[in-house]
């Protein structure tokens, strides 16, 4: 039986998160590849990110409260096989109804074998430094993802995105059916009845918090290129940035893991929504390459970062893992909206709408996790409990 503590307990699920987040790192190329490809306007194209994110909310929604029933490497290994299938399928096809429908069934899919896999490693004995490990395998995955695709659309069209990402979850469908793990903390008696104790209060408000800071992410990182490519910077610049971008999001996962008992996670927590937010305001107002690019290039490590340490914080407050097998529905309710409420202010408004919406929304996530509680750095490790 594989264990997380486990090497390739740890591999299994790195190669899962890389897979159940490739939203995380792929919406740029995603969404630009919908609009410059597929001719489809930016509400279109991102209403079908939507769909996608969407979906993976519905699964995450459902599955986590019985998170302590189901057979996690089962439903790992479906979730992504299905997923597989689905990507495989919109390759295929240029209609927009075939594109949706294969979108929502990906997002189900992929929804239900990443709630699985952050529910593992929240009930593993270090769920902060797991966390931590799972998001420095996700930065190395974007450089590569970032490097690669752009240039494969270029030169082959739109579909082949669609066959990297079957190929991706094909991976994650395999590995996860060799070596998905069983976590190191036994549920217990607790955790096991039919009616689990209900989480607390606390731990919605830092899921608020997180689902506001994932719909910035989403709403700005889907118009990322596009903005880019509308201002005249130019593919290579933007492929450029986005490879900056991947080789950035290799340090944040690790730097918080390293950091986890010197910076109180909620200071943290506090900082995130307001650099975020800023970000967002030069890249989508600046006229010249330079801010954009430096903006661009650590936009999303503000979000891993910030995420390793809620990730931490939210283990630490609900020891069952229910709230951490929902990860997905808190990370995707707020991204699920964002393709689609980005693509329709830059539609009426421009992509200057965004910067404005991301500070208001910014504003709301600063104020749901100042009701976390202060004490939030852990000095002692986070298997004690």
């Amino acid at each position: 039986m594989t264990r997380t503590s486990s090497i390739p307990g740890v591999a299994a699920l790195m190669v899962a998160h890389c897979a159940g987040m490739v939203d995380l790192v792929a919406l740029p190329v995603w969404v630009g590849t919908l609009i410059g490809r597929y001719g489809l306007d930016p509400q279109q194209a991102g209403l079908l990110a939507t769909l996608f994110l969407a979906g993976a909310v519905v699964a995450s929604s459902a599955l986590a409260p019985v998170f302590h029933r189901v057979s996690w490497r089962l439903v790992a290994t479906a979730g992504f096989a299905v997923a597989a299938g689905s990507f495989w399928w919109a390759s295929g096809s240029a209609a927009f109804s075939t594109l949706a429908l294969c979108h929502a069934l990906a997002g189900m899919a992929t929804g239900a074998a990443l709630s699985v896999t952050h529910g593992t490693i929240a009930r593993s004995a270090h769920p902060h430094r797991l966390f931590a490990g799972v998001g420095a395998a996700l930065g190395v995955f974007a450089v590569v993802f970032l490097g690669a695709t752009p240039p494969l659309v270029e030169r082959l069209g739109g579909p082949v995105l669609f066959v990297v990402f079957a190929g991706v979850m094909a991976v994650a469908a395999v590995v996860s059916l060799l070596a998905f793990p069983v976590p190191d903390r036994a549920l217990g008696p607790a955790h096991e009845d039919a009616a689990p104790a209900p989480m607390p209060r606390a731990v919605w408000f830092g899921i608020a918090g997180i689902a506001g800071m994932g719909l910035v992410q989403s709403m700005t990182f889907s118009f990322l290129e596009r903005v880019g490519t509308e201002r005249g910077f130019g593919l290579a610049a933007i492929t450029g940035v986005l490879v900056a971008l991947g080789v950035v999001n290799l340090f944040p996962a690790a730097l918080a893991g390293a950091l986890e008992r010197r910076w109180p996670a909620r200071r943290v927590l506090l900082a995130g929504p307001v650099l975020q937010a800023l970000l967002v305001v030069v890249i989508m107002n600046s006229a010249r390459f330079e801010p954009y690019a430096a903006a661009a290039s650590v936009f999303a490590a503000v979000m891993i970062f910030t995420h390793t340490f809620a990730f931490g914080l939210l283990a630490q407050l609900d020891r069952s893992g229910r709230a951490l097998a929902a990860t997905p529905a808190m990370l995707m309710t707020g991204a699920a909206i964002g393709p689609i409420l980005g693509g329709t202010l830059v539609k009426g408004f421009g992509y200057g709408a965004l910067g404005v919406a991301a500070l208001l929304i910014g504003a709301c996530a600063l104020a749901s996790f100042l009701r976390l509680p202060a004490p939030a750095a852990p000095r002692q490790p986070q298997g004690q409990a």
